[in-house]
């Protein structure tokens, strides 16, 4: 049985209050949109996303690794293949990266699902990843969202699996961003909606129904990708959708995703469902598609995931626009990014072990875990006798730590940590708290983030995230 095997999702803690949009204090319970930090973006999510997902299941079984945004921080360089390694996925791993409309989120995961079936895929891991811009001070800031959503498709005790699909396929100048605009650009907001998003969103979600032969009232829910809350409940009425199957859009929560936004919705609605039910999911950008889905007995069984109503849980207000800006990359500077080569690929290269997969090594003499990997065994003075271990999965406790208030970050100061993890000690960052909350023996778990950014690349790394309760 070939379908989605497990799921997870990744929305930042950091949260953007529209009170603060508007110049005002943050308002309590007010609506809300969520933000990738200064040390997030498209990968990072994606890659948070991905090990959610993946959490009780054989990594050594992937081969294949589809990752779809519209905001991949490279254009020669594919972030599947990025992700691949940090997930230590090993080089016998398919890659590649679906980008140029939001839709690309739910094609991707169409491609892996038909992979699977012809047989040049066993176990396919899609990822739907997006953090888009806005001008600041636009309606569509407001209506944006950061966010991630990952699958893992396979051939066997699927707990939803793909029952039909429909697409159709428009050329309008609607919605774009250029080569090299930061910003998402979009025509008049009426036009847009009368002329693209509705009748698209209408022939693709009629043209399923047709084609499977089935009702809207068939589904027992349904999500639907919208720009807005607004046009959301107008496709939904138009299309006969009832208020009891209709799946949150999550607009003054979480935002418009993007590429993630239908995958998110996905996430949350199968984290909800029980077996025998069927899901319809319509998604837009340069046309639409409606996916099919009926969840199976298997769904019961799942162990619980990190999906969407558990990271809405977690949340961490902006205080000020300024707090924002800065964090974006939006305000003013004394100095623009650099556009040297930056560290060099030689290193990055030798390195790239400790930096993206975290793999350290296991004395095979005496069991001692080092970090990062060397020749001669820290405790036992064994020589060349190691076999690699994946630390990242593990959980670290602070040892010493330190305030930096001149490493550059939007909220200073950086916390700078000694932490042990088995036995080996890292130098490591820690994010998501605050600076009076910080004690020796903190455990933390690792998440991978921007280090910085250098010769016009980002550069990533792993860093400390407090243990969740």
């Amino acid at each position: 049985m070939i379908g989605i095997i497990s799921y997870g999702a990744y929305i930042p803690r950091t949260r953007l209050p529209f009170s603060v949009i508007g110049g005002r204090p943050p308002k309590e319970g007010g609506p809300e949109r969520s933000v990738a930090w200064n040390d997030e973006d498209a990968i990072t999510q994606g890659a948070a996303a991905a090990i959610h997902c993946l959490e009780g299941f054989d990594r050594s079984q992937i081969d294949m690794v589809i990752f779809a945004s519209t905001t991949l921080p490279f254009q020669e360089k594919q972030a599947a293949a990025l992700v691949a390694r940090v997930l230590d996925l090993g080089r016998a791993v398919q890659t590649a990266d679906h980008t140029g409309s939001t839709r690309s989120g739910t094609s991707a995961l169409r491609a892996a699902v038909d992979a699977v079936k012809a047989g040049s895929a066993k176990c396919a891991l899609v990822i739907a990843s997006d953090a888009r811009l806005a001008a600041p001070k636009s309606g569509m800031e407001v209506n944006f969202g950061d966010g991630a959503a990952a699958f893992l498709v396979s051939d066997g005790e699927a707990i939803a699996t793909i029952e039909d699909s429909f697409s159709v396929t428009d050329e309008i100048t609607d919605v774009w961003r250029p080569t090299g605009h930061d910003f998402v650009h979009t025509w008049e907001d009426r036009f847009v909606i009368q002329e693209s998003y509705t009748p698209n969103m209408h022939a693709a979600i009629s043209g399923l129904l047709e084609r499977s032969g089935s009702a809207i009232s068939d589904y027992d829910r349904v999500a639907i990708y919208a720009p807005d809350a607004r046009s959301h409940g107008g496709v939904a009425k138009a299309s006969g959708v009832s208020k009891e199957a209709l799946q949150s859009p999550l607009f003054g929560r979480l935002g418009n995703a993007g590429t993630a936004f239908a995958p998110l919705q996905l996430v949350a609605a199968l984290e909800a469902a029980k077996p025998g039910e069927k899901i319809l999911v319509a998604n837009f950008g340069n046309g639409a598609d409606a996916t099919a889905l009926a969840t199976t007995d298997q769904i019961a069984k799942l162990d619980t995931r990190r999906g969407v109503e558990w990271h809405l849980g977690r949340r961490r207000v902006v205080a000020s626009y300024d707090d924002y800006t800065k964090a974006k990359g939006l305000a003013a500077s004394e100095w623009e990014a650099g556009t040297n080569p930056g560290l060099s690929a030689t290193i990055l290269f030798r390195e790239r072990d400790d930096d993206l997969s975290l793999l350290g090594q296991t004395c095979n003499q005496c069991g001692a875990i080092q970090f990062p990997a060397q020749r001669i065994c820290e405790t036992c003075f064994a020589k060349d006798d190691f076999d690699r271990v994946r630390l990242s999965d593990r959980i670290g406790k602070v040892v010493t730590y330190t305030f930096d208030y001149f490493f550059p970050t939007p909220n200073p100061p950086t916390v700078v940590t000694i932490t042990e993890v088995d036995g080996a000690r890292i130098h490591l960052q820690v994010v998501e708290i605050e600076p009076e909350q910080m004690k020796i023996g903190q455990e933390v778990e690792f998440v991978f983030r921007k280090i910085h950014e250098s010769g016009g690349r980002p550069n990533y790394y792993w860093k400390g995230m407090p243990k969740p309760a």
